[in-house]
């Protein structure tokens, strides 16, 4: 199975581009081609261990890769208070709520009913092969709520249904959202009555990460795999004519940074939808040095960009992005070795190989990039000489000029890895830019204060990211091997956020107040009834529209 296969690349095409790369009609059978959505399928090519594929193939069909964003008083954000509230008392009773992440572990109590039964409408699990993929899905196995209920009553549940979280993220998420109360460990979900819609996504290919010059021990996931999750769980919810809140702690900083990107434009047409909501995690990049705004306002016009190489990061990716702008660029090493001057084209891709040292570079300056229609720069670096490197950027039209760098984000790179003067703005994770969806930063509920590492806008096109600071700091959720914890982060605020999507999901469609609502609806609904500091002004980049108070929305509401 090709999809499975690390001979072939795994890549993002528009529908109608599918015959340009049919020449001898082989693409045409159900294994090179997996369906998406109206807009996108996955086409499956022969890979190679050629860095400049990606040069003889746009950029932008690679699939990006995604990493987890690591995962309190309910009080905070007024939950509490609508489910104290006996004619409100909203738990996401009638809702689903879809996860794609590392995995659950489906036998925790957080995901059983009284009765021990199972809270999972069902689960599909993309590294296992063993089973049933789900219906017009060509890979992986799907267990449906029976033989989860199978699993739970058999003295090895692992043998029934195998699938399991080593990691936690995705078991942390999911129960933040919708855990079922233990009153011994003092812990219950946003929405304790919602049912889940699991995917457990396979790694990255490791073709995938060559091309990005990303370590093969990191564990990340693609852009193309989290589509087909988000669409399996569309399906579900489709199926079952139930309203449904998407979650997605995961992040990448791949890409514009500006919504334009496969994933980010999915959501943001699913967000348009009646009965879907979207909620997406900021990121945590705001303080990681791994982004700079450069600008030259003066001759000669152009602008030199250090970045410190840590001495155990030898292989990694940068992206320069530039909006109206002709760029050129020379790299100068610590050694004060330098390539030449590199002018921009289409699709060339240039090998550069240092004389004193073993560093070895790749550079695409794509004049104009086919998803955005700006210029980006992708510089690959393999066998990397630590210390201080100098990027020299050019505007070869001989006028002012801004432009935007970043490195990738979580554990691709160490600490030790930075821009020397690095701008934590537009650090946002896409899909995180994407305009509809909901974008939900962190912040810690004890000080009411923003969480520092938490992304930060606005996108690169000057959209309004974040919408929304939620709770973030050591909230309560479930672990692996039913444990119990805390985690903080942006991705536990939007697991926090996407509870609160529920409640209003249930409310309106559920309870029939009003069917009609879209992602959308609710998401103004929040950033209307967001609570405000007086000593800041609202929206901005860092709170967006301000905390989530998702009482306001309800009392604003009966005011009408």
């Amino acid at each position: 199975m090709k999809i499975l296969d690390e001979n072939y690349f795994d890549l993002i095409m528009n529908n109608v581009l599918l015959p340009l790369y049919d020449i001898d009609g082989s693409i045409t059978d159900a294994d090179s081609v997996t369906y998406i959505n109206e807009r996108h399928s996955i086409i499956h090519l022969p890979a190679t261990d050629n860095i400049c594929a990606l040069g003889s193939m746009p950029y932008h069909i690679f699939p990006s890769l995604y990493e987890a964003t690591s995962p309190i008083s309910m009080r905070a954000s007024g939950i509490q208070t609508l489910q104290d509230n006996p004619y409100l008392d909203l738990r996401g009773q009638g809702v689903l709520v879809g996860v794609i992440d590392t995995g659950i572990d489906y036998t925790h109590p957080a995901f059983r009913n009284p009765d021990n039964s199972t809270r999972l409408v069902s689960i599909w699990d993309q590294t296992e092969q063993s089973g049933s993929p789900p219906k017009d899905f060509t890979f992986g196995t799907e267990y449906k709520a029976e033989t989860i209920n199978k699993a739970l009553s058999s003295e090895t549940p692992e043998s029934v249904v195998p699938i399991s979280d080593s990691g936690g993220h995705g078991t942390s998420v999911a129960s933040i959202i919708a855990g079922s109360p233990s009153i011994t460990a003092n812990f219950s979900g946003v929405v304790p009555k919602a049912e889940l819609v699991i995917v457990k996504l396979k790694e990255a290919k490791r073709n995938i990460k060559n091309i990005f010059c990303v370590p093969n021990d990191v564990i990340c996931y693609m852009e193309s795999d989290i589509m087909l999750g988000v669409s399996y769980v569309y399906w579900v919810a489709q199926s079952l004519q139930r309203p449904v809140v998407i979650c997605i702690a995961l992040g990448s900083s791949q890409g514009g940074h500006d919504g334009h990107g496969a994933l980010s434009s999915y959501l943001d047409s699913l967000s348009q939808l009646p009965w879907t909501g979207v909620s997406i995690s900021a990121g945590n990049e705001g303080i990681a040095g791994r982004h700079y705004f450069g600008t030259a306002g003066t001759a000669p016009f152009q602008d030199d960009v250090e970045l410190l190489a840590g001495a155990g990061d030898t292989e990694f990716a940068l992206e320069i992005w530039s909006s109206y702008s002709r760029l050129s660029i020379e790299i100068l090493a610590p050694n004060h070795e330098s390539t030449q001057q590199i002018f921009p084209s289409i699709l060339d891709c240039r090998r550069l190989q240092f004389i004193f040292h073993e560093c070895v570079i790749w550079i695409n300056n794509i004049i104009f990039e086919q998803e955005t229609g700006d210029q980006l720069i992708l510089i690959r670096f393999k066998k990397m000489l630590p210390g201080i490197w100098t990027i020299r950027i050019r505007n070869l039209e001989n006028e002012a000029f801004s432009f935007h760098a970043w490195l990738p984000a979580g554990s691709m790179l160490t600490n030790n890895t930075y821009f020397l003067k690095s701008d934590p703005d537009t650090t946002i994770t896409s899909p995180g830019n994407s305009y509809h969806s909901l974008t939900v930063t962190a912040y810690d509920q004890r000080v009411g204060k923003i969480i520092q590492a938490s992304g930060r806008g606005y996108t690169r096109n000057g959209h309004i990211k974040p919408d929304l600071a939620a709770p973030g700091y050591r909230v309560p959720c479930a672990l692996p091997q039913n444990r119990y914890g805390n985690t903080t982060g942006s991705g536990a605020a939007s697991a926090f956020a996407a509870g609160a999507i529920a409640m209003i999901l249930e409310w309106s469609v559920a309870r029939g107040n009003y069917t009609s609502i879209t992602g959308n609806d609710i998401n103004r609904l929040l950033t209307r009834g967001a609570r405000h500091n007086q000593d800041i002004f609202y929206p901005n980049n860092v709170w967006g529209f301000g905390e989530l108070e998702v009482n306001k929305v309800f009392e604003q509401l009966a005011m009408f």
